[in-house]
């Protein structure tokens, strides 16, 4: 398990089941450690994504006159915040390429997306592609950086995952919707129905500290879907981007875009496997 995290993440680990060993045990103390290391690992898994969220956030509150528009202090901010991950090892070269591609598979997305009136970036920028600021492709990174650190932190095994190849042509039927729907019928219920067909035999296990658990995919991709909606409301509040009917006044994002996300997420998933590949359930406690 140590050979799955990054030199910097092992040392944190060493010294966190050096501090955790020496805990009471019982039914009681032992769920309780579970679920404060499970808090604590989903929040290291979040890194990238919860400093780019807090400095959203914070701006929101707060932006003094400094002479440069929040969007290209965002972008310039997530760089660095990329860059430092990389050189602490925080986080793999391996897994910097795949949250590049899906950097990029996001922005084109936003170009398209902003074009056809889906949303929209309030603000002003000086970078940004087509009217679209291009700190948006790290949100998207933000994804994609959690998707592929769970699978390192949680030391993720399988039961039953659907052959990889199917699961990119699902992907990249989800991806070309995305755009076709604009234009032809919506085949998102479709792509629900294949999601299901592939994964609902499906289970992760993972550990979190003495025990490992287990958890149906479709409801693990419902979680992450449900925390990144919750993300974007606070992303809508704060004006990152808004909706066409929260140009007046912030409302509550749709439900509909949870599917959305649902998704789209699910293009992360299938990225990271090109870098962490999945690993059978041995049947192990």
């Amino acid at each position: 398990m140590a050979g799955r995290f990054t030199s910097v993440e092992a040392r944190i680990d060493q010294a966190a089941h050096a501090v955790l060993a020496r805990l009471p045990r019982g039914r009681l103390a032992d769920g309780l450690i579970e679920f404060l290391v499970f808090g604590l690992k989903q929040a290291w898994a979040c890194l990238f994504g919860g400093l780019m969220l807090g400095m959203i956030l914070a701006t929101r509150l707060w932006w003094p006159d400094i002479g440069i528009h929040r969007y290209d202090f965002w972008f310039a901010a997530a760089l660095v915040i990329q860059a430092g991950m990389i050189l602490f090892r925080l986080e793999t070269l391996d897994e910097a390429r795949v949250i590049l591609i899906f950097h990029v598979v996001g922005t084109g997305m936003e170009i398209f997306k902003t074009a056809a009136g889906s949303w929209l970036y309030p603000d002003e920028a000086l970078i940004r592609i087509a009217g679209v600021p291009l700190f948006s492709g790290f949100m998207y990174a933000c994804v994609g950086s959690y998707m592929a650190r769970i699978q390192r932190i949680f030391d993720i095994t399988f039961t039953r995952y659907p052959p990889v190849w199917m699961t990119v042509v699902l992907a990249v039927a989800i991806y070309i919707n995305f755009f076709s729907h604009h234009y032809i019928f919506d085949f998102r219920w479709v792509l629900f129905g294949l999601v299901v067909l592939l994964y609902g035999r499906s289970w992760m296990h993972y550990r979190v500290f003495r025990f490992r658990h287990s958890m149906p995919m479709l409801l693990a991709f419902l979680l992450v879907a449900l925390f990144i909606w919750l993300a974007e409301n606070i992303g809508t509040w704060s004006r990152a981007w808004i909706y066409p009917d929260q140009a007046e006044g912030w409302s509550m994002v749709s439900w509909s875009k949870l599917g959305s996300w649902y998704l789209l997420m699910l293009i992360s998933v299938v990225l990271v496997t090109l870098i962490h590949s999945p690993r059978a359930h041995d049947g192990n406690p």
